[in-house]
């Protein structure tokens, strides 16, 4: 058989992809198949507005998400004082809805917005507007700084019917690599393998496949609970994610 030959019969590598089953899906899908992947898509959550907005009082306002800075765009909430997103995505989609962003931390997390606003916040009231899953970092950091701290859930993460293909491929040593994007998607993995009997499967094919995380707080919740972490992003962003895993791919192949 010829080189010609043998190479066209190599399969892609298989990487599964956990974004909600919208734009976020579609555009994760394509940026795979345009790097040269095969796509397992296999979204491991689903947002369920509560219909709340964000208080319009406070000194300081915090979104942490794109999908938060959507729920409140034209709902006639308007922000009072500082404007905080945490990432470029989640600023871009309050500027695009025609709100004024005025911090925008330089690492992308929540102890990085801590961080930058812990020398201004004491005695302020700040509105905290996010996800029902957001972590104890960015209101436990906030208060210790001194603030007056409220939380407004927008929306509910759930994991959707039928979630857990990826796990059966993994389980079946059929998975080349995975893409995490938060530590809830990890966790939402391993309960989706357990659910179809495969969870310690799934798990060892995981680790033998390229994991990938985005932000250390996700690295930790895959590792504590069994996942062998390959490659973190160095941005907050799921295409410096993708590209990062595929390059890992390369090297190993």
């Amino acid at each position: 058989m010829s080189d010609e030959h043998a190479t066209a019969d190599v399969s892609p590598s298989t990487v599964a992809v956990f974004r909600p089953d919208d734009d976020r899906l579609a555009t994760a899908v394509a940026l795979l198949e345009d790097l040269g992947v095969e796509p397992v898509a296999d979204p491991m959550l689903a947002v369920e507005p509560t219909g709340e907005r964000p208080r319009m009082d406070a000194a300081y306002t915090i979104l942490t998400s794109k999908t938060g800075a959507e729920l409140v765009a034209g709902t006639g909430w308007e922000p009072a004082g500082t404007l905080c997103a945490i990432g470029d995505t989640t600023a871009e989609a309050l500027r695009t809805a025609g709100f004024g962003v005025d911090v925008v931390p330089a690492e992308f997390s929540s102890s990085g917005l801590v961080e930058h606003l812990r020398d201004e916040v004491d005695g302020a009231p700040v509105e905290v507007a996010r996800s029902d899953h957001g972590s104890d970092v960015l209101l436990d950091g906030l208060i210790d700084a001194g603030a007056y701290v409220h939380e407004t859930i927008l929306y509910r993460l759930v994991r959707p019917d039928g979630a857990g293909i990826s796990a059966e491929r993994a389980a079946d040593g059929d998975l080349d690599a995975a893409l995490f994007t938060s530590s809830l998607t990890v966790e939402q993995f391993l309960d989706a393998a357990a659910e179809r009997g495969v969870r310690e499967a799934a798990l060892a094919g995981l680790n033998d496949a390229v994991v990938g995380t985005i932000g250390e707080p996700t690295r930790e919740t895959a590792e504590k609970l069994g996942v062998e972490v390959d490659v973190v992003a160095p941005t907050a962003d799921f295409g410096a994610l993708a590209r990062a895993v595929v390059e890992r791919l390369h090297t190993r192949t």
